[in-house]
C-alpha cells in the first residue's frame, strides 16, 4: 500500500529526511514532519484548514487522529496543531488544535481539545480528556476525564519520555530498511 500524502489548497505534507509513514495512513494538506518521525497505521491528520507540525523523533501511533482549528470571527488564525519533539502519541489518541511540548507521553485514546497546552516531559494516562485551553505543568502525571495533575513524574518515567522516542525511532529504521529490500 502506498502512502496517502495528499494535497489541498495546493499544499502537500511535508517530510524531513528518515521519516516513516505507513501506507494505510492519510495526510492532507499543511503539515510538516520533522527528521526521523514516524506514522503509524491508520493515522488520519488533516492539515486543511489550519497547519499542523510535528518534531522530530515524534511518534503518531495507530488509529490516531489529528487536526486543527479554522479561523473564524472568535478566532481569527485559527489554531495549529503543534507537536513537539521525542513525542510519543499513544493509539486512537485524538489531538485538536492544541500545543504539545517536547518528551511527552500521550496516552492511548486521550483527547486533547482546542487550545488545551501540554508543557515539556508530561504523561497524559490513557483515556484522559485535556479540555479546551486547559494548560498542563511540566514534569507531571495528568489523568482522568476531564484531566488532573497526579502527581510528579518519577525520575524514571522522565527518563523514559525520550527512551520511548528512541524506541520508536529504531522500529521505523527498521520499517524502512525492509521495505527497499
Amino acid at each position: 500500500m502506498t502512502t496517502q500524502l495528499k494535497s489541498y489548497n495546493g499544499i502537500t505534507p511535508t517530510l524531513a529526511s528518515g521519516v516513516f509513514v505507513e501506507g494505510s495512513a492519510v495526510l492532507y494538506g499543511d503539515i510538516t514532519l520533522g527528521e526521523d518521525s514516524s506514522i503509524w497505521p491508520l493515522v488520519v491528520a488533516r492539515g486543511d484548514v489550519n497547519a499542523i507540525r510535528i518534531g522530530a523523533r515524534t511518534n503518531i501511533q495507530d488509529g490516531a487522529v489529528l487536526h486543527v482549528t479554522r479561523p473564524s470571527t472568535v478566532l481569527p488564525d485559527g489554531l495549529p496543531l503543534v507537536i513537539g519533539n521525542d513525542v510519543t502519541v499513544g493509539h486512537k489518541a485524538m489531538l485538536h488544535a492544541c500545543v504539545i511540548g517536547n518528551r511527552v507521553l500521550i496516552g492511548m485514546g486521550a483527547i486533547l481539545l482546542d487550545g488545551a497546552e501540554v508543557a515539556d516531559d508530561v504523561i497524559v494516562g490513557a483515556g484522559s480528556l485535556v479540555p479546551p485551553s486547559k494548560q498542563l505543568e511540566s514534569g507531571y502525571l495528568y489523568v482522568g476525564s476531564p484531566v488532573k495533575k497526579i502527581r510528579a513524574l518519577t525520575p524514571q518515567e522522565l527518563a523514559f519520555l525520550p527512551e520511548s522516542a528512541a524506541n520508536y525511532v529504531r522500529l521505523k529504521d527498521q520499517y524502512l530498511q525492509n521495505s527497499e529490500e
